[in-house]
C-alpha cells in the first residue's frame, strides 16, 4: 500500500481522532490542524491554527500534502455555524489544495443531505457541489447515525425513567456506524479506486434499528425494564415555531429555533439512503464490525465516556 502524507481537518472531535488513529495505522503520515496545544493528536504533526483562515490553510497545505480528509462539522448546525465551518472552512481548504496541486479530497459529509430541509444540509451539498466540480479526485461519505448520536438516555434508564420515542418508536430508523469503522472506512478511501469520485452512503453492520430497538438494546445492556414514553414529534415542530417569532425580538431564540427544527428533522427522518421513494434499508450499504449492542453494553460497564457535546439530543 503507498502510504501518503495527509493533512487531516476537524481532528479533535470524536470521529477525527479516531481518523487520525486509523490513518497514522494504515501508514500513513499526518499533518492534523488543531485549536490548541491541548488538543494534540498522538503521532500527528500539529499546527496549531484557525481552520477558517485562508491565509493559515495555505500555508499549511504548501507544506507538501498528498490529500485532504475532512472531518469538519459545525458543532451546533446552526445557519451561521454551518455556513462558517460545513463550506466556507472547507471550501478555503479546497481552493489551498488546488493552489498546490493536492490531487485528493475526502469529505465526511452526511446522509440526510438527501432531504435537504435545514440550513446545515444546504451548508453541506453546496460544498459537496463545489467539491465534484474542483478536479480533484474526490470521495464523499455520507454516514448514518453515530454511536454517540444515540447514547443519551444511558442516565435515564439507570434512573429508573422511561425510554423517551418520538410518536410510536418506529417513525424511523437508521444503520448506526461506531467511529472506528467510519476512520477505517475513510481511510481505505485513500487508496481503493472503487471509492474514487463517488459519493459514498455507509452505514455499520446489521440490520436497521427504530428508536424503540435500541430502546430494548440499552435496556438489556443495563439489566433494567424497558419503560417508554411517547413523545409527539409535533411538539418539536411547534416550540420551533414559537421561538421563531419571539426571537425576531431576542435573537438567541431563533438559533433555539434552529436547534428545535433540527431535532424535529432526526425525529421524523430515518438515516438510511434515501432511494427516492422511501427510505431502503436493504441498500444502505453496512461496514466493519462493531455493534451498536456492544457499545450499549461498554457503556453500561463504563468503559465509555458521553462524548456527545452538541449531539446530545436528552
Amino acid at each position: 500500500m503507498e502510504a501518503k502524507r495527509v493533512l487531516l481537518l476537524g481532528g479533535t472531535g470524536t470521529i477525527g481522532r479516531a481518523t487520525a488513529k486509523a490513518l497514522i495505522g494504515a501508514g500513513h503520515s499526518v499533518t492534523a490542524i488543531t485549536r490548541a496545544s491541548s488538543d494534540a493528536l498522538a503521532g500527528c504533526d500539529q499546527r496549531i491554527g484557525p481552520v477558517t483562515d485562508p491565509a493559515f490553510l495555505n500555508q499549511v497545505v504548501g507544506l507538501g500534502v498528498d490529500a485532504i480528509v475532512s472531518c469538519l462539522a459545525s458543532r451546533t448546525g446552526t445557519p451561521q455555524d454551518a455556513w462558517a465551518i460545513d463550506h466556507d472552512a472547507n471550501l478555503a481548504a479546497l481552493r489551498a489544495a488546488q493552489d498546490a496541486r493536492v490531487p485528493q479530497f475526502i469529505l465526511l459529509s452526511a446522509i440526510c443531505v438527501q432531504k435537504p430541509l435545514l440550513e446545515f444540509q444546504r451548508a453541506k451539498l453546496a460544498f459537496e457541489a463545489a467539491l465534484q466540480s474542483s478536479g480533484l479526485t474526490f470521495s464523499i461519505i455520507r454516514p448514518t447515525a453515530f454511536f454517540k448520536s444515540l447514547s443519551g438516555q444511558i442516565g435515564r434508564l439507570r434512573a429508573g425513567k422511561p425510554f423517551l420515542v418520538f410518536g410510536d418508536g418506529r417513525l424511523t430508523a437508521c444503520k448506526p456506524i461506531s467511529d472506528a469503522d467510519l476512520a477505517r472506512f475513510l481511510t481505505l478511501c485513500l487508496t481503493d479506486a472503487d471509492k474514487r469520485n463517488r459519493i459514498l452512503p455507509i452505514g455499520g453492520p446489521g440490520p436497521a434499528l427504530t428508536p424503540l430497538d435500541q430502546g430494548r438494546l440499552l435496556a438489556d445492556a443495563l439489566g433494567v425494564d424497558l419503560k417508554v414514553r411517547h413523545v409527539p414529534p409535533a411538539l418539536l415542530s411547534g416550540i420551533a415555531t414559537g421561538l421563531d417569532l419571539v426571537g425576531r425580538i431576542v435573537p438567541a431564540l431563533g438559533t433555539k429555533a434552529a436547534l428545535a427544527r433540527i431535532g424535529h428533522y432526526y425525529a421524523t427522518e430515518s438515516m438510511l439512503l434515501w432511494d427516492g421513494h422511501r427510505y431502503n434499508a436493504r441498500a444502505t450499504p453496512s461496514f466493519g464490525t462493531d455493534t451498536l449492542a456492544g457499545h450499549y453494553a461498554a457503556a453500561a460497564r463504563g468503559d465509555t465516556a458521553d462524548d456527545r457535546g452538541a449531539h446530545a439530543v436528552f
